[in-house]
């Protein structure tokens, strides 16, 4: 943790090539739940935003152990600066439109999921319920707040684990992709026993932020893995063909998989 509370945290630059992928993200997403027969995929988008939002978490961690002033405290803080004043006009607006709209037992099970999302639980909740795709699912206002609930999850045992990777001198990037292998194999494993359960658990979800927090690494000590400077110049002649390749690989799949599909598994590699 830092040696002096009052040290500032450091924080990545704005990216706006992220805010870029984050938009598309979301208009896959949206354009799913509107029109689901024109974008099969468009639920991917999702995904893609754990991926994200596993790299961004994991650059300010990695930036603040290596510096000797990562905190709790304003790690967490700052989270819940940045999404609870959102999070509670969605929900306000959502029980206020409810108390008119619903039945009463929708209107009970609208209370359990603003509880569940007010807590980071909703993901556990939908689990219990039903599948994602199920027709009554599609009716729950607070639905989306399932992926809300992975990503703070994760926000609470990632810094966690980090820290104490830190603190005994391991390897940040071996533990990194150990325990994400480990993850994904819970998701192919249990795609197949429980598809549900492989949608909704974090265990088989963080999967998909570590792959965020391998490139968070891989990014920050680039220098390190490749030896020399020099050695990444070759490199930046394949920039824009790996970038093409990734969004490449995205519109293939919010084209070719669907409701069908099992999902996450091999197919969230895409």
């Amino acid at each position: 943790m830092s040696k002096n509370p009052t040290t500032p945290q450091h924080h990545p630059t704005y990216r706006p090539d992220i805010d870029g992928l984050r938009a598309v993200a979301v208009i896959a997403v949206v354009m799913f739940h509107a029109f689901p027969e024109w974008l099969s995929g468009g639920f991917i988008g999702v995904d893609i935003f754990f991926v994200i939002s596993g790299y961004l978490i994991s650059t300010i961690i990695f930036e603040n152990l290596e510096r000797g002033i990562f905190s709790f405290r304003d790690f967490y803080s700052r989270r819940i600066r940045r999404i609870f004043p959102t999070l509670l006009l969605v929900m306000t607006s959502c029980y206020l439109a409810g108390w008119f709209i619903l039945l009463a037992n929708e209107f009970m099970q609208l209370g359990k999921h603003l509880f569940g999302g007010a807590t980071f639980i909703s993901n556990f909740f939908l689990w219990s319920e039903s599948g994602y795709f199920d027709n009554v699912a599609d009716t729950k206002p607070l639905l989306h707040l399932w992926s809300l609930g992975i990503e703070e999850q994760f926000y609470l045992v990632w810094p966690l684990v980090l820290w104490l990777v830190w603190k005994l001198k391991a390897n940040p990037i071996v533990i990194t992709l150990l325990i994400g292998f480990i993850s994904f194999v819970i998701s192919i494993v249990t795609i197949y026993t429980n598809p549900v359960a492989a949608f909704y658990s974090p265990l088989s979800r963080f999967w998909e932020l570590l792959i965020g927090s391998a490139l968070a690494y891989i990014v920050l000590h680039r220098q390190d893995l490749t030896g020399r400077l020099s050695q990444l110049s070759h490199l930046s002649r394949w920039r824009d063909g790996i970038s093409i390749l990734g969004f490449s690989l995205f519109v293939v799949g919010i084209l070719v998989i669907n409701k069908t599909s099992l999902f996450p598994g091999w197919w969230a590699l895409l």
